[in-house]
């Protein structure tokens, strides 16, 4: 089986308009990529955030005419305004697998392994191997801002500490936690999904009797962590300042990610007067904050 693809560069603008005409063209799917190198911010609830510049890409079934469709779309929005066209031909194959050629064991610090279905871990009997499905998305450990925090939970004894992991994605902190001896862990997100898909990846590496999953709101008040991590980006980080301190034990840890090296700053004022922050780890242009809960905080 084969399928036609067309995707196209279009503006902000033109990105929602653009993928519902495709949809009433008779696109089997459409997805949406970054056509320049454009961060974004964590979006709150019920805004989806685009690029001011975005490929916009349609699958279509093997006999449309996506020569057609092309010159309907340009009539529509402007030749001008829609560049870099393309259009191919996309054979069928198992796409699991094809997947999985691009994703393999990865370590983090000295002994934190994240690894995939299909593949052994690694032979050192005191590596720690989370075992995450790439096909459950919301991280896989691969991006800069996850690998930070990875590291971090490498690098320290969590044995016997209660762990909130803020903004949990695919869980991957959060499992890896666990297994790193955490006592238990709160893994908060405001997307279903991703508390699914945490709940998910708990199961796959027997550690789902230590976790609850939980919406930010059904956090219970008061509830207090020995750490508390959040990887959601400056802007958040910057709002739930107040939030995410009062959630830490007195002489507890935070540890931020998500945050470009031209934002730690901002990052790191907002946290300095509830702790004694360390100095930030950087990985290319990202970075990873982190600090101690002070003892007593005068406001």
């Amino acid at each position: 089986m084969t399928w036609r693809q067309l995707s196209v560069a279009a503006p902000e603008a033109l990105t929602e308009p653009l993928s519902e005409a495709c949809s009433d063209m008779g696109a089997l799917s459409v997805s949406l990529e970054d056509e320049g190198d454009q961060p974004l911010f964590e979006p709150r609830p019920g805004e989806t955030p685009t690029w001011n510049n975005t490929r916009v890409t349609a699958l279509f079934e093997a006999d449309a005419d996506t020569d057609l469709i092309r010159s309907a779309l340009q009539t529509r929005f402007g030749e001008e305004r829609l560049q870099g066209w393309r259009i191919e031909t996309i054979a069928d194959q198992p796409w699991e697998r094809a997947w999985l050629e691009h994703f393999k064991p990865m370590r983090f610090g000295q002994r934190l392994w994240i690894v995939p279905t299909g593949f052994d871990a690694p032979e050192d009997t005191s590596a720690v191997c989370v075992n995450l499905d790439p096909g459950l998305a919301f991280g896989t450990g691969s991006h800069p801002t996850t690998a930070l925090c990875l590291e971090w939970i490498d690098a320290n004894d969590l044995r016997g500490l209660r762990v909130m992991d803020y903004g949990c994605g695919s869980g991957i902190l959060a499992v890896a936690a666990l297994l790193k001896g955490a006592e238990r862990v709160c893994a908060v997100d405001i997307d279903a999904q991703a508390l699914t898909a945490t709940q998910a990846n708990a199961g796959k590496n027997n550690v789902a009797a230590r976790i609850e999953c939980r919406f930010p709101e059904s956090v219970s008040e008061g509830y207090q962590a020995d750490i508390v991590f959040a990887n959601i980006l400056a802007n958040p980080l910057i709002e739930l300042a107040c939030v995410l301190s009062d959630g830490v034990v007195d002489n507890g840890r935070i540890v931020l990610s998500g945050i470009l090296k031209e934002q730690a700053d901002s990052v790191a004022q907002a946290y300095t007067p509830f702790f004694e922050m360390s100095a930030p780890v950087f990985s290319n242009e990202w970075v990873r904050l982190s600090g101690r809960r002070r003892s007593l905080i005068v406001r």
